[in-house]
């Protein structure tokens, strides 16, 4: 049955991918730091403190002082196609279409910044996309981080009169993809080092110890994905956490910590690796490549190596092509 010629045009039935991410600033200088910023550190799950405590902390001091310094940070990791993590995020969705069929739309998003999960969202349903999985990049459930990503997608929903069927990607730190993937990537960086070394650590993203004690599973789920990692590797991992944060006890052992003392106790050879994110970012390549090397080097280390994220490589991009194809099962035949 053909609609009325005066009906509205009506697009072709689709199903949505929508990888999403942190978020980064537009741009490696202060001003574009500083929105970036604010809307971060504004979440309500990211500084779980009374907002009319911290946000005149927030004004009043942080987004003074921070945005200079950060964005000499960023400066030091900046790509020629922008922020590293806006450029790997934008790759990896690249990389998925086309894998799913002709009728699934993949897309990608930030959290905080450009593009936002919100202005995707509209974009994707106006296409056509029914049905929508929404696919936080967080190998580890946090409320920080997965949780927000599902809350700005749960609330674009919200201002929608027509709703698309939506779905979550769960956290995959146990899957046994995901470890492959690791492992094979980890083995092929440590098969290219001119060294080899006497540990490895997996540094994780910190959090606020607080956030254990009120029931997040984050800890548990690093820690379970270092032990079958080291596992894999037929090594042990040393589990960190790096990123600490204002004064409240955070997760520990602290990755920069731990990196000053390790050659006092004869480790003077290492390799970092960041299992917890899954593109390269400031945190891993400002903080641990250059801020981590130079720590370690200072306290008498010899051979430093990071090793890259899964970023939009071969086996990152099959390890999220299997899982992304698991959770559309039954809106997408298996390929």
């Amino acid at each position: 049955m053909n609609p009325p010629s005066d009906h509205p045009s009506i697009p072709t039935p689709k199903i949505g991918v929508l990888i999403t991410n942190l978020g980064t600033p537009d741009a490696a200088d202060a001003r574009a730091v500083r929105r970036y910023l604010a809307q971060f550190l504004s979440d309500r799950r990211v500084v779980e403190i009374p907002q009319i405590l911290w946000q005149p902390i927030l004004r009043g001091i942080i987004l003074r002082t921070r945005p200079k310094k950060s964005a000499h940070a960023y400066a030091q990791v900046w790509r020629e196609d922008g922020s590293p993590l806006a450029a790997i995020t934008a790759l990896q969705a690249a990389a998925l279409r086309g894998t799913f069929g002709s009728d699934v739309m993949v897309e990608h998003a930030m959290r905080y910044g450009r593009p936002a999960i919100a202005e995707k969202l509209a974009a994707m349903k106006a296409a056509g996309c029914q049905r929508i999985l929404i696919a936080p990049l967080y190998p580890q459930y946090c409320a920080a981080t997965t949780a927000t990503a599902n809350d700005a997608a749960f609330a674009a929903l919200a201002a929608m009169r027509w709703q698309p069927a939506l779905r979550t990607l769960p956290p995959y730190y146990d899957d046994p993809a995901y470890i492959a993937a690791l492992k094979t990537s980890a083995e092929a960086s440590l098969a290219a080092l001119p060294f080899e070394p006497d540990a490895i650590l997996a540094s994780f993203h910190g959090m606020p110890q607080r956030t254990l004690e009120l029931g997040d599973p984050y800890h548990c789920h690093c820690q379970k994905t270092g032990r079958l990692l080291g596992a894999a590797l037929g090594r042990e991992l040393l589990v960190t956490f790096q990123s600490r944060f204002g004064r409240a006890k955070w997760l520990e052992p602290a990755t920069d910590v731990t990196l000053a003392a390790l050659p006092a106790k004869g480790i003077k050879r290492i390799a970092i690796l960041s299992p917890g994110f899954s593109a390269d970012c400031l945190e891993t390549l400002e903080e641990l490549a250059i801020r981590g090397r130079e720590t370690f080097l200072a306290a008498g280390g010899t051979d430093f190596a990071y090793l890259p994220c899964l970023n939009d490589s071969a086996p990152g991009i099959e390890m999220l092509q299997l899982l992304l194809q698991r959770e559309l099962a039954g809106w997408v035949a298996a390929s």
